[in-house]
Formats: structure tokens, sequence, C-alpha cells
């Protein structure tokens, strides 16, 4: 992966977008695909690309699709909202704890359903714990028999997520191609046999139809990237890098994308320093993005003073 522009901004629109992707072009010539969410501002701009470059085609992120189909599944759900209120509740009585192994992983408050998966994957796993240990704690059974009345759900939200699982693996490691559905379908009947309840079925129609649409923006001897994982890590390892500095909004540490993807050879860093002034750097941060929330704050208290 290689940074093409990294272009802090004030608000983002389709327009903005637009003339992002526009810019962009430049350096790399018109590309054969954007791979992407479906935010409202990546949509317009990336649509307005495609229609003013034809040879583009624009791919919806798989993951984000699937995210997408489980929240409409989900959402609406009295049974996974209180199976997610009681998982909450239950991370607050057993963390820092003699038992904090056993406790639920952290829900998101945004892209909720991205991570439904290592809910649903907790839940299985203290139920097959709570069912094949003898003797177990008192204090176990206690914080974690409500389990036992999700068994039902449990087993049915961990089969949609196992159908949407395959999907993923599909095509984060295949691509799309136009023969991507028959593919895909063989290898569903494959790995997950037998009897499915009536909303997995409906689900696996939903992403195989998808992929079908998909796939067919591919020419017939290509491959396309059907997922925009490989982005998502690096905005997961810049949130590592920026640690406490992320609570200060946006600051130097953002060029850290950059250096992130790039490779960082001792000559490469040597000629970085020597062609890059400190100064320069300071001057694109000022330029580009401004105070931050700390600065800002340290500016406030100064005044109150």
């Amino acid at each position: 992966m290689e940074a093409i522009n990294l272009l802090p901004v004030t608000q983002s629109n389709g327009e903005i977008v637009y003339e992002q992707l526009e810019e962009s072009i430049v350096k790399t010539g018109v590309p054969r695909v954007i791979v992407a969410d479906q935010g409202s501002d990546l949509k317009a701009g990336i649509e307005r690309f495609c229609n003013q470059h034809q040879e583009t085609s624009y791919i919806y992120d798989i993951k984000h699709k699937t995210a997408t189909i489980l929240k409409g599944e989900l959402q609406n759900e009295e049974a996974w909202r209180q199976f997610k209120s009681m998982a909450s509740q239950t991370k607050k009585q057993l963390q820092q704890t003699s038992l904090a192994h056993h406790c639920p992983p952290n829900q998101r408050t945004k892209s909720r359903y991205m991570n439904a998966d290592k809910l649903v994957k907790w839940g299985c796993e203290q139920l097959k714990f709570l069912d094949q240990i003898e003797n177990k704690p008192d204090k176990l059974t206690e914080k974690l028999a409500w389990l036992w009345d999700y068994r039902k759900n449990i087993e049915e939200w961990n089969e949609l997520i196992n159908e949407v699982t395959c999907v993923e693996n599909f095509v984060k490691k295949q691509g799309l191609t136009q023969q991507s559905q028959a593919e895909l379908s063989k290898q569903l009947e494959e790995q997950l046999p037998g009897p499915k309840s009536l909303r997995t079925q409906k689900v696996r129609e939903k992403l195989i139809e998808f992929v079908k649409e998909q796939g067919s923006k591919a020419h017939s001897s290509e491959r396309l990237l059907g997922s925009s994982e490989v982005i998502e890590s690096v905005f997961g390892k810049q949130k590592r890098l920026e640690q406490d500095q992320a609570k200060s909004g946006l600051t130097g540490l953002i060029l850290g994308i950059a250096a992130i993807v790039s490779t960082t050879t001792s000559e490469v860093v040597k000629k970085a320093m020597e062609t890059v002034p400190t100064k320069a750097v300071l001057d694109w941060c000022k330029e580009n993005i401004g105070s931050s929330v700390q600065a800002k704050k340290i500016e406030m208290l100064a005044t109150i003073k």
C-alpha cells in the first residue's frame, strides 16, 4: 500500500471528495477501481468521478456491506438489544475481578455491527464452558447464568455470523470476478451445509446477489479488489500510534499514516531528515490541521490567568 494524498478537511461532501479524487489522478492516472464504504460524501463524490471516468468502477467494501445486512437483521430485534445490555452489565461486574477473563468484548458506539461477531462468539464460548466444566464457581454461574436464556438466539445469530464471515473471507481472498457468484455458492454449500433458518437463507441470498452484482463490474479476464481491509488496518495502526493524542483531535501524528506504509530503510530515513526540515513539517501542520484541542485548551487557560 502507498499513500497517494493526505488531505485533512474541516468538512467533507461529494464535491470535496470528487475534487480530491481528480487531484489524485495527476499522480496515479485514472484508477480501474475505487473501493470504499457508502458514506454519503464518499458515495456522491465517487459516483460523480465514475461518471466522468467510465473506465473506473466503484466497489462497495464487503465488510461494510455485511455490517449493513447484519444491522438490518438485528437492530430491531428485542432479544439482541437485551443480549447486548446484559453483556454490558456483565462486563462491569466481572472486570477487575478474578473472573475478568470471562468478560465480554467491548461494544462499539460507532459501526457497532462491524464487530457483532466478537460478541456472539463470546456468548458461544461461555455457553460451552458452562455446559462442559464441572464444579463451576458459584460466582461465575451467578454472573453468566442469564446466557442460558439466550441459547437459541445465540445459535441463530452464530449461524448468521458464520454465513457473513464465509462471504467476507471469500471476497477478501478471491476478489471479484464474473464467476464469483457460482464460486461463492459452491463454497457456501461445502463449508456451511445442512438446514438453515429462513433468516439465514435470506441473508445468504442477499450476499450472493451482492457478489454477483459487484463481480459483474469485472471484465472477463479481471479479478477486482473487493475489500478495503488494507486501508482499515492502516487506520488501526495510526490509532495505536496516537494513543492518548487521539483525544486532542488531529495532530501532526496524522503524518504517521504515510510513514507506516513507507519502506523505512536507514537510507530512506536519512534522506527524509536531510530533505524535509522540521520547520516544513510544522508549517504543513499549521496550514492543514491548525491548533489541536489540547493547544486550544492551553490557550483558553492562559487567557483566564
